[in-house]
């Protein structure tokens, strides 16, 4: 028995962790993960935050301590925690591509933006020194890939054009997301797990508060969702090619520095549904 399971969850938490849990469990029902294999990972997830975050100062922790903090049976606590756990024993997901970092960088170093803060055209190759397509993969790949290979993959895929004058031209908006499968996994975990953090932070209670706002409206016509997620796209694009900029230029003033140790994610996004819709899965209008 946990040490918790004499104290009454509060009803609003249980209310959002439902409202939360929904699109995961729609998720993972989508792609056929069940929940005897979620439950044995989430043991696992709940020993580690257990371990890593409510340490006892002076005292080892114990399986017995952890049992009483996660509700997790001793017995599976002995075992995950002392033998290997094939369903979380795997490697961390890969970082962004590259592609994702050199178009980031295409749109934030001043040298490859115009004067307006736009990616400019760029020359395929390095010439004098000048800032080319070529200078821009190097730099970001640290010469670990050919600026021609990823020219050919990213024309195939319509990112980029190239003139007569044998200029590079960024065809699509920053960030947009990938057709890979793995890398699209990636950022969902990412986005999602800092936005979470932000918000239980400050439902904890603890100070200074993260800025955690958003926008919501009902009883829109289609055509006015349209106008709305147009302008919405707008306006945070425009907010985070500027914020990329200054943070790629603190990033170098930065790097390499006593204290430079600290990271950040800012996003945003935009979603949608019929209100009939939420009536037929019996879900309550917000």
């Amino acid at each position: 028995m946990s040490e918790f399971d004499n104290a009454a969850p509060s009803q609003a938490l249980i209310s959002a962790l439902t409202k939360l849990l929904k699109p995961v469990v729609q998720l993972l029902i989508h792609f056929q993960i069940t929940h005897p294999y979620v439950s044995q990972l989430l043991k696992s997830i709940y020993l580690q935050v257990a371990s890593e975050s409510f340490p006892v100062e002076g005292k080892r922790l114990t399986d017995s301590r952890l049992s009483l903090l996660t509700g997790v049976h001793r017995k599976d606590v002995r075992k995950l925690r002392y033998e290997e756990d094939p369903i979380t024993a795997t490697t961390e997901s890969k970082p962004g591509s590259i592609s994702a970092q050199v178009i980031a960088s295409w749109l934030s170093l001043p040298e490859y933006c115009d004067e307006n803060g736009e990616a400019k055209p760029l020359h395929r190759l390095a010439a004098n020194g000048e800032p080319s397509f070529e200078s821009l993969v190097e730099e970001v790949s640290k010469q670990d890939l050919r600026s021609r290979s990823l020219l050919d993959e990213w024309q195939r895929k319509k990112f980029v054009s190239l003139d007569d004058d044998d200029f590079v031209h960024l065809e699509v908006e920053a960030f947009l997301p990938s057709d890979e499968f793995d890398e699209k996994a990636y950022f969902f975990g990412h986005n999602v797990h800092d936005h979470i953090a932000a918000s239980a932070h400050n439902l904890i209670g603890n100070k200074p508060p993260y800025f955690d706002r958003g926008v919501y409206y009902n009883n829109l016509k289609p055509e006015s969702i349209k106008e709305l997620q147009s302008l919405s796209e707008q306006q945070a694009m425009k907010s985070i090619k500027e914020i990329n900029r200054k943070a790629r230029a603190l990033q170098r003033k930065d790097s390499g520095k006593k204290g430079a140790d600290q990271r950040f994610r800012f996003g945003s996004y935009f979603y949608f549904k019929s209100q009939e819709a939420n009536k037929n899965s019996g879900e309550k209008d917000d």
